[in-house]
């Protein structure tokens, strides 16, 4: 997950506009260890071929949540770029953000 403001020194985070400090904050949100141990724990039982028809149903919800968060980050993501007057990958680069692997 993404983790913006921990790489941010001490004086950047008291500078920045709060409008700026919010959208850095949605963009890094992350999910919870509880979701995240799920979900893994899902995937593999998917690559096993062993997940239940239950469980495939929580996998599909579990993905979708993930989905929304991701688009929520990307939103604030092109935000902050366009607050910022720069584009989408020059922000990704200050802020040292790696596009997820399978884009």
């Amino acid at each position: 997950m993404w983790e913006v403001l921990k790489s941010l020194p001490p004086k950047d985070k008291a500078a920045l506009p709060k409008e700026e400090a919010d959208l850095l904050l949605k963009i890094n949100h992350g999910l919870t260890p509880d979701f995240q141990q799920r979900y893994n724990a899902l995937i593999a039982k998917r690559q096993a071929s062993t997940l239940t028809p239950e469980e495939y149903t929580e996998l599909l919800s579990l993905s979708n949540q993930l989905e929304k968060l991701e688009a929520s980050r990307l939103e604030a993501l092109a935000e902050l770029a366009r607050l910022r007057k720069i584009t989408l990958k020059a922000l990704m680069e200050e802020l040292e953000i790696q596009p997820p692997a399978y884009v």
